[in-house]
């Protein structure tokens, strides 16, 4: 009797051994999932400037053209943060032209949503607005936006007025596209199965077409601010004396490859971050895509 109770104590503790293993499985994946992203970039990121530091420091290359690493991000963190040397040059001038650039791109793509996506979907729920519209929104897109700028400099100067055009001519034309595209590709079923329970067109248009078309909306935003992004350095090179565009051309006027290369990074980081902002807002206005891409 004893002997059968050891072996079922065995058997138990083996079980309990076995659900033990199993929900430390559950939770490192858990975990992963959660942060894993995380993890992978913080370490890739952690390699690349490592890479680049060594390379850097080897001498291959002239230090005008590549400085180390540890020397762009010095000068980006005493740049944004105020603490360069008194005799430095463009002591902390990194965050005074960040923050000129941020409030010109915003103003510019806030425009650009505010007319693209109207225009958008107005152009692909109106065959008539799309005939008289589309030839224009295709000429525009394809016209490269720094053809425009001497054109604009002419026109209004060296303003800021100047530079935000810039930016919501860069901007507003993937907005129109995308929303058009959205409408026209809405599913024909679905239209058919709202008819079926006897929606009507405005009401087909409001449940229906809107929030399928929501996704390439979003993705029409994201190409947007690239675009914007562009627009503004373009604009800020060559008809500014404020933001990252001209401190890029000045810091190249006076080899200052450390300055530039920071400020590249920066706007690498504000690219992404904006990207990243409407990544979450497709999470809240289109949960159903989340649940798809699962």
């Amino acid at each position: 009797m004893a002997k059968v109770d050891s072996n079922v104590s065995q058997g138990q503790s083996a079980f309990e051994d076995a659900d033990r293993i199993r929900a430390m499985k559950f939770s490192f994946r858990e975990l992963w999932n959660r942060h894993g992203s995380w993890v992978v970039t913080t370490l890739n990121l952690t390699c690349f400037f490592l890479l680049w530091e060594a390379f850097a420091r080897s001498g291959v290359i002239n230090p005008i053209f590549l400085p180390t690493a540890s020397g762009m991000l010095s000068t980006l963190w005493e740049g944004l943060t105020n603490s360069a040397p008194p005799n430095a040059a463009f002591s902390g001038q990194i965050i005074d032209h960040l923050l000129f650039t941020l409030r010109n791109l915003s103003i510019g793509l806030i425009i650009a949503c505010v007319i693209g996506i109207p225009a958008g979907l107005l152009m692909g729920g109106n065959k008539y607005v799309e005939t008289v519209l589309s030839p224009y929104v295709w000429a525009l897109a394809s016209l490269p936006r720094i053809a425009l700028v001497p054109l604009f400099i002419l026109f209004m100067g060296f303003t800021v007025k100047m530079q935000i055009t810039i930016i919501v001519l860069s901007a507003v034309f993937p907005i129109i596209i995308n929303a058009w595209a959205g409408v026209k590709t809405t599913e024909k079923s679905l239209i058919s199965a709202a008819k079926v329970f006897g929606a009507k067109k405005s009401s087909i248009y409001l449940h229906v077409v809107l929030p399928y078309t929501l996704p390439f909306i979003i993705s029409g935003v994201q190409q947007g601010i690239g675009r914007g992004l562009v627009g503004v350095v373009i604009a800020e090179i060559f008809g500014g004396s404020n933001g990252l565009g001209f401190l890029i051309n000045r810091a190249a006027d006076t080899f200052n490859s450390e300055l530039m290369y920071a400020v590249l990074l920066l706007l690498v980081i504000v690219s992404l971050s904006l990207i990243k902002l409407t990544q979450m807002l497709e999470k809240y206005v289109a949960p159903w895509r989340q649940q798809l891409k699962m």
